[in-house]
């Protein structure tokens, strides 16, 4: 059975659990320079450098990523929003990007394994690619609204070499997340996409747009419809939010792509909003009860945690949604799902 056919049937018995943040969490350990830095002997300071830590401090990931499994997460991500060649640049480290993908998606799928043995049933792991720092929608310059810092074909095989990595390490799926330019994600789509031909199998690809605003729009000014409708061709295993803002405010704009999509929809919002120091501080409960009632109307089949999120996050909600009946697909986007296919729906 594909990683995809074993989602879709742990989501048909329950609400799936995601995990939370790893920025908090590595925050928390108080690192110095040399945990970063390690022994790479790289040109530029490297403390901030989240991703880099597969190689210098695995065993930091490996304790944050078994933390989220042991507070239930079904679906655990590797640590790897920034582990491309345009972010790491900023750290002169943009060689070592397929080996810190390989090396974050290689703690995970161990990780996920050694609970999956203990709980007689899957763990899953996903290969998270961020958005990079740069957009094919907009111009940079507001005095040429023509020029672009990077064409599409560059940015595809900016996500291709992420996405090559991430794969062979052990990622059952491609999580391209916090999608601020629509246009962004079709060249990871396409680049996923250039992975399944040359692997000559099927790479599934879970999508999460973040909104800018609460009109429920994201950068490149596309709405949530509009997002789903450009990008449903690619077969996503799941859709959905991520980031932007806390549960309260993402409400409305599940339940409209809970309307809309027929796949499976994983949304993974903030702990509240930031407070005056940019700090995350909504209790477990309050965010727990919060997505709860997503799960309560039926709208989300996996949920999880975004920024300020913790492990006690992720057991509250796992408590919360224990026993409650997930989101409903119709049998039909069900079946075609399940075989790979895309069930457009043709207006009269």
């Amino acid at each position: 059975m594909s990683a995809r056919e074993q989602l879709n049937a742990e989501a048909a018995k329950r609400i799936l659990i995601f995990d939370g943040a790893f920025g908090t969490q590595i925050q928390n350990r108080k690192l110095a320079e040399e945990d970063f830095a390690g022994d790479l002997g790289l040109s530029a300071d490297q403390k901030g450098n989240n991703d880099i830590l597969a190689l210098t401090r695995p065993d930091v990931i490996a304790d944050i990523t078994r933390a989220y499994l042991e507070a239930g997460s079904d679906i655990v991500s590797t640590n790897t929003f920034s582990a491309n060649s345009i972010s790491q640049a900023d750290y002169a480290a943009e060689g070592l990007v397929r080996e810190i993908n390989l090396a974050s998606a290689r703690i995970a799928r161990e990780c996920a394994d050694e609970f999956a043995v203990k709980a007689g049933r899957p763990r899953f792991v996903a290969g998270a690619i961020g958005p990079t720092n740069k957009t094919l929608s907009l111009s940079p310059d507001v005095e040429d609204p023509g020029f672009r810092e990077i064409d599409f074909d560059r940015l595809t095989g900016v996500y291709l070499e992420q996405a090559e990595a991430l794969a062979e390490g052990g990622a059952d799926f491609i999580l391209i997340e916090t999608i601020f330019d629509t246009l962004n994600a079709k060249a990871g789509i396409m680049a996923v996409r250039q992975l399944s031909d040359k692997l000559g199998r099927d790479v599934p690809i879970m999508l999460s747009m973040t909104l800018t605003d609460l009109s429920g729009r994201n950068l490149s000014g596309h709405t949530v419809e509009a997002f789903w409708n450009a990008v449903r061709h690619a077969n996503p295993a799941t859709i959905g939010l991520n980031c932007s803002f806390g549960a309260e405010q993402l409400r409305p704009h599940i339940q409209l792509l809970s309307d809309i999509a027929d796949t499976l929809l994983l949304a993974y919002p903030n702990a509240g909003l930031p407070n005056e120091l940019g700090e995350y501080d909504e209790a477990p409960d309050t965010t727990a009860a919060l997505t709860g009632q997503w799960a309560d109307n039926g709208r989300a089949n996996i949920i999880g945690g975004c920024c300020g999120s913790t492990p006690e996050h992720i057991a509250a909600m796992a408590k919360r949604v224990e026993g409650l009946a997930p989101r409903e697909l119709s049998q039909k986007d069900t079946k075609m799902r399940l075989a790979g296919l895309e069930p457009f729906v043709i207006a009269a």
